[in-house]
């Protein structure tokens, strides 16, 4: 009566810990032999922070990244678009927070070893495969000297990322991601924090776009924090890209000439890039909506299932929501088909229609009309386009996302402080 879970990112760790809290036995397979923090900076909104203060992780939040105050669009010559509080500064009941990816990763997986013990995760173990047989879920795995075996749980859950094999299998006809012809380029420096301290902005429009926020607090005796910031291109999608890999060591040459422009004197852009250490280029890429995300006794989660354009903010928190979903559906129809259909049938129609609205209409295409409409130059604002059509699509994004602060602050716990797995529920729904 385990929970079989194929990858040890966010998403499987956020699940294992959700499993663990209500009594649910687990086993993770991670396909790296170690753990590493490995990313850049990314963002949780206030929905995935609540799951994971109810996971008891709230007093370690600041180790890894800082709350969020606001969030700004400037075009590229710098002029202000628009801004709107984030987090508790928006009337939610709990903070957004800008943090390192590798950092919070690297919490979660000490998180899961201090509370369930260093066994529950096994690394250097590749999901290959999966079959579902006489009411048990199979995952077959291969080590890294190339030794194969097969383990058996009640359900198998495919956290394994956007290669997913649990996908593959399940969509053998399915092409490679999506690519719409977008390239990032991500790093990290030590630099004085700008605007509020707690700003993230977006500058510039579809095909020139520049990103950038803290996930630290300044160092007292430098005054210097950690900035995140991405560069982000647009090329012919005719073009053949290489396979992404968010550790890829990029080239200046590559992106650097088309953001010297990106210097005001709140923000250096220029500078920022020339002064990160280490930089990682990869393309912007998603996949399809699927139909159906299980077959028998498993079911795929976070980019596995769905994997979106990394605009809203929304990648991570929606793997941390699939995760508190899932076991909430465990909760009330144990480790059963019914649980993973239940689960899905809340969870697909929504990350479906993100993947959609990320690729056309994220919360920064008003950077776009503004371009289309004036070229990125204008006196007032309000002559190229209204507040309230600014306002309604920030709100109308938020909404069909899942995470207005009315959405976040009214709905109940997702999964109820205190609650306990019973295994009689699964051997009733199974007679």
């Amino acid at each position: 009566m385990t929970v079989l879970i194929a990858g040890g990112g966010i998403s499987g760790l956020v699940l294992a810990l959700s499993c663990h809290q209500v009594g649910i036995p687990f086993q993770v397979f991670e396909s790296a032999s170690q753990m590493r923090p490995l990313g850049v900076g990314i963002n949780l909104q206030p929905s995935a922070v609540r799951e994971l203060f109810d996971l008891g992780l709230e007093a370690k939040l600041d180790d890894v990244g800082i709350p969020l105050r606001d969030y700004g669009l400037y075009t590229k010559r710098g002029l202000h678009v628009w801004t709107e509080p984030r987090g508790r500064d928006a009337g939610y009941d709990w903070p957004a927070y800008s943090v390192h990816r590798g950092r919070l990763h690297m919490l979660l997986y000490n998180e899961v070893i201090r509370r369930a013990g260093p066994d529950v995760i096994q690394t250097g173990q590749r999901v290959t495969a999966f079959d579902t047989v006489g009411g048990k879920a199979h995952l077959s795995l291969t080590d890294r000297a190339g030794a194969q075996r097969k383990v058996e749980g009640a359900v198998a859950i495919g956290a394994d990322g956007i290669h997913s094999a649990i996908r593959r299998q399940m969509q053998p006809l399915e092409d490679a991601p999506h690519w719409g012809g977008a390239m990032l380029w991500r790093g990290t420096t030590q630099a004085k924090p700008f605007l509020s301290g707690g700003s993230m902005v977006l500058i510039g429009h579809d095909g020139l776009r520049f990103v950038t926020y803290p996930i630290s607090s300044p160092a007292p005796r430098t005054g210097l924090a950690t900035i995140n910031w991405i560069c982000n291109l647009q090329f012919d999608p005719a073009q053949k890209f290489r396979k992404e890999d968010y550790s890829r060591a990029a080239n200046l040459a590559d992106f650097l000439p088309a953001f010297e422009q990106i210097k005001f004197d709140w923000l250096d852009a220029p500078a920022l890039i020339r002064g990160a250490d280490e930089i990682f280029e990869y393309p912007m890429v998603d996949r399809d909506p699927l139909e159906r995300w299980a077959v028998g006794r498993v079911t795929l989660m976070g980019d596995a299932a769905h994997a979106a354009y990394p605009v809203g903010s929304n990648g991570a928190g929606a793997g941390i929501t699939d995760a508190r979903k899932l076991v909430a559906a465990f909760l009330a129809h144990g480790l059963t088909p019914k649980a993973l259909d239940t689960y899905e049938a809340e969870m697909l129609p929504v990350t479906s229609k993100i993947i959609l609205m990320n690729r056309t209409a994220g919360p920064d295409k008003i950077l776009d009309i503004v371009e289309n409409r004036c070229g990125g130059q204008f006196e007032r604002i309000e002559d190229v386009i209204p507040h309230t059509e600014m306002a309604d699509h920030a709100a109308t994004y938020k909404r069909i996302a899942g995470y207005g602060v009315e959405q976040t602050n009214n709905r109940p716990p997702i999964i109820a402080q205190g609650a306990r797995f019973d295994p009689r529920i699964e051997i009733g729904q199974n007679k």
